[in-house]
């Protein structure tokens, strides 16, 4: 059963950002990640290169060539090896992991394995394979049985730096011991959701959920800590059609964040003609629970957006998509009132844009 959706105390809509840019190549925008004074936003083939932003202007300050062929992932990692400063990390499908030094325009560490790293179906195996950057010539030990096709998601807990979990276009969501050598030992819990998994991360939360997860066909579920079910259901399936001001259908999830400074999952979905919505769920434990929509971001992409990061620091979204924009919008975090949401019919007078005009003065996937 689809779960009911309704504007929060607070809800807001936004239609300009604050800056807007293009990725060099006007390609569609992958994977957005946070340097301390730049953003970086990989583009799609036959590109495959990275850009980095400055974060104060928004101006390209340097293109990275990226991967041989098309870069799955960006992160920006604190430190690694002997690195001790914040760095950039990509991964690509030529099977390789690159961190890289901007200083130099080129990767300062290649890793033909990972750090954590899945593949695609090798035969008939997908792999999970570990290594020590220090040591990155060979492995550390790879895991093949965890799961039988295409591994499209790896995320250590933020609660423990062995426990990975991952998840795979088999339809199945483990969580594994990453320091075990033994495979059979290492799986720890193993949840079945018959679907093709395409995202899923870690719930910063003292409720039941600990796990969200979606599916290549929009479909979205939580899942306890050993993966036992909670709630699966089509994301697209709240919807909000109580005043033009407030109409909101969802075509697709963008990506969902959650943090221990912002617990409560957050979901980022969006629209086929480029808007964004951000809904918030604060029982994810119970499908018929009710979806408050918190704010909208619109007018600024034209068609799918691809990629979305959350600066919580700074109060700021940053978005890429297809139409190879990037755009910074603000982004408070939402507050307290919002993980409810009001159950009457809102005021006509509310305004739109909640006096943005003054405001901004003051500063899949691919789809299928």
């Amino acid at each position: 059963m689809a779960g009911v959706l309704l504007p929060s105390p607070s809800f807001s809509s936004i239609s300009a950002p604050i800056k807007s840019t293009s990725l060099s190549s006007q390609a569609y925008v992958l994977s957005i990640a946070p340097l301390s004074t730049h953003y970086a936003a990989s583009a799609s083939a036959p590109s495959n290169t990275i850009d980095l932003f400055d974060k104060i202007t928004f101006v390209g300050a340097q293109t990275l060539p990226g991967h041989e062929e098309g870069t799955t992932s960006l992160r920006c990692v604190d430190k690694i090896a002997n690195i001790s400063r914040p760095v950039l990390v990509s991964s690509g499908m030529d099977g390789s992991i690159k961190v890289w030094d901007e200083r130099t325009n080129s990767h300062s560490i290649k890793m033909t394995n990972l750090v954590a790293g899945g593949t695609q179906l090798q035969g008939e195996d997908a792999h999970i394979v570990y290594w020590d950057p220090r040591q990155p010539a060979a492995p550390l030990r790879t895991h093949s049985s965890t799961h039988s096709d295409d591994v499209t998601v790896l995320r250590f807990s933020p609660d423990s730096e062995n426990l990975l979990m991952s998840a795979s276009t088999d339809g199945l969501i483990s969580t594994s011991t990453a320091d075990e050598e033994d495979e059979d030992e290492a799986v720890l819990h193993v949840g079945a959701w018959n679907c093709s998994v395409s995202q899923a991360g870690w719930i910063h939360s003292s409720s039941g959920a600990k796990v969200w997860a979606s599916s290549d066909m929009e479909t979205f579920s939580t899942w306890t800590d050993e993966l036992d079910l909670l709630q699966s259901q089509d994301i697209r399936g709240p919807s909000l059609h109580n005043h033009a001001q407030y109409e909101w259908l969802t075509d697709y999830l963008i990506t969902c964040h959650s943090s221990t400074a912002t617990p409560c999952l957050k979901v980022f979905a969006g629209s086929n003609q480029g808007d964004i919505a951000l809904l918030s769920n604060p029982n994810l434990a119970a499908p018929a629970a009710p979806w408050s929509l918190c704010n909208t971001w619109t007018n600024a992409h034209t068609g799918i957006v691809r990629s979305l990061l959350w600066d919580e620091q700074n109060e700021l979204m940053v978005t890429g998509g297809e139409d190879g924009k990037i755009n910074v919008w603000k982004c408070p975090e939402p507050t307290q009132a919002d993980d409810g949401a009001m159950d009457v019919d809102p005021s006509p007078s509310r305004k739109r844009d909640m006096d943005w005009e003054e405001d901004e003065h003051e500063e899949k996937r691919a789809r299928r």
